[in-house]
């Protein structure tokens, strides 16, 4: 899959569809188009497609670089089974539905059952009172608000320092003083909006999921999944299934220099000399990388895009002899709030989760460093990460040893923030998009930054040029 020079750069393949871009939104979209009779051809920059869905091998121990997990959710369901995957499907050891936080220096357990709450430290009678409290509080008075805000208001400050910050700091590496509680938290939000209370619209939602007809064969329901060989296989089989179909190509080592409409088509030249003239362009690339595409066409369409910050955060990967760990590892993972104190954003147990991830007798964990409220976390050396990870889990878990292992993987730009004025943003790219017949563009920077709705939205948006083209 290799993006050759053409000799005469004047050249131009005609497609119907270019994608730009071979993430998990580049990928579905792709293959939903190609799959309905489209011409498509996916150009990825990197060597290999797949985005941040990339895992590493080194002898016993496998890493993965980006996302560790998929939620098994409806949509991926059927995707797997489309792709030949379910019976390749790793689900979780049960014991990841286990998840710690920190709390005054020593990991504590979520409770398993509401009635255990008022004796966890985590939540406790104050805890507890505020959620009996939570369905009297006012509702939102502006139309948007921060996610600390918004939790403040309904649940009380504590349920944001020890709660909702580190979940935050898990999912986003950000900050919920700036994050947008309606664009990163919509569900959340959406139960205020149609009952007025948190509590009762989670108690009501139960009950009609408990009614409704199930939507996944039991054995996957609230799964959490990957495969043997990592993440990376799910991508690898995109692609696989993308150039099965006669009329798709997908072309790795192939950078985009530049994108501008001619006529009634869009015109993509490559950094090679290689030219394709489309139909219909999309751009699944990060925001920063579209906005650099779209800025000598429209500063209109990039302005939107440039505004969208991106905090580096880097996955330190460490091994240890199982000895060395007095924790029993039985859990997802850990997360570390900010009133801790700790530079170390959480981590994830990741040879509990799935089994052929380290050696016998060992353990690996992996941690994060960086993310909005600690960017410079990320700048050193990569001894000084993972020796400042040392630092920070030592005490949390009964570390007696050093690390007989150690991977670090950085992203200079790894996730986008929904911060307040997100909706605005995405409003005013809309706007100019109008103008641009045949320009589509998509990513995590936009409608959910899981990678399952990744996954989902490019097959939507495959499915809709396929409707637009009339195939």
């Amino acid at each position: 899959m290799q993006c050759e020079a053409q000799s005469d750069a004047s050249a131009l393949e005609m497609r119907d569809v270019v994608v730009v871009g071979g993430g998990a939104s580049g990928l579905t979209a792709a293959r939903a188009a190609a799959r309905r009779g489209l011409n498509v051809t996916l150009l990825e920059r990197t060597p290999q497609v797949g985005g941040n869905l990339r895992t590493r091998r080194d002898g016993d121990w496998q890493i993965e670089l980006g996302p560790n997990t998929l939620m098994m959710k409806p949509p991926l369901h059927a995707l797997l089974d489309e792709l030949g995957l379910l019976d390749e499907a790793q689900p979780a050891n049960p014991t990841a539905r286990r998840r710690y936080i920190a709390y005054r220096g020593a990991p504590v357990a979520l409770p398993s059952h509401w009635l255990k709450a008022p004796i966890n430290s985590l939540i406790g009678p104050r805890g507890v009172g505020a959620l009996l409290r939570e369905p009297f509080q006012r509702r939102a008075p502006q139309a948007e608000e921060s996610l600390a805000d918004f939790v403040t208001r309904r649940l009380g400050r504590r349920a944001l320092d020890h709660l909702v910050d580190p979940f935050v700091s898990g999912v986003y590496a950000g900050d919920p003083e700036r994050l947008s509680a309606q664009a990163a938290m919509p569900r959340l939000v959406a139960l205020e909006r149609e009952y007025g209370s948190l509590v009762r619209g989670g108690l009501v939602r139960l009950r009609q999921a408990r009614r409704a007809a199930p939507a996944l064969p039991r054995e996957w329901r609230g799964q959490l999944v990957s495969f043997p060989s990592g993440l990376q296989r799910l991508a690898e089989r995109l692609a696989e299934d993308i150039t099965a179909q006669s009329s798709a190509a997908i072309h790795c080592e192939c950078e985009v220099s530049a994108v501008y409409r001619e006529g009634e088509y869009w015109r993509v030249e490559t950094a090679s000399g290689q030219g394709f003239r489309a139909r219909e362009l999309v751009l699944a690339v990060p925001a920063p990388t579209a906005a650099a595409l779209l800025a000598p066409l429209d500063q209109d369409m990039a302005a939107p895009l440039e505004a969208i910050a991106y905090p580096p955060v880097n996955a330190v990967s460490v091994g240890f002899r199982r000895a060395d760990i007095a924790h029993p590892l039985d859990g997802f993972g850990m997360l570390i709030p900010g009133v801790e104190h700790r530079q170390t954003l959480g981590a994830l147990f990741s040879s509990t989760l799935f089994p052929g991830r380290a050696p016998s007798e060992h353990v690996l964990l992996t941690a994060f460093l960086g993310g909005r409220r600690q960017p410079e976390a990320a700048e050193s050396d990569d001894d000084a990460q993972v020796a400042q990870v040392v630092a920070d889990l030592r005490d949390l878990l009964g570390i007696s040893g050093e690390p007989v292992w150690q991977s670090v993987s950085r992203w200079p730009q790894a996730i986008p923030q929904y911060e307040l004025g997100h909706f605005e943003r995405i409003a005013a790219l809309e706007t100019a998009l109008e103008r641009h017949p045949g320009l589509s563009l998509i990513g995590n920077w936009r409608d959910g930054i899981a990678v399952g709705d990744c996954l989902e939205n490019g097959r939507r948006l495959g499915e809709r040029i396929a409707e637009t083209l009339g195939t």
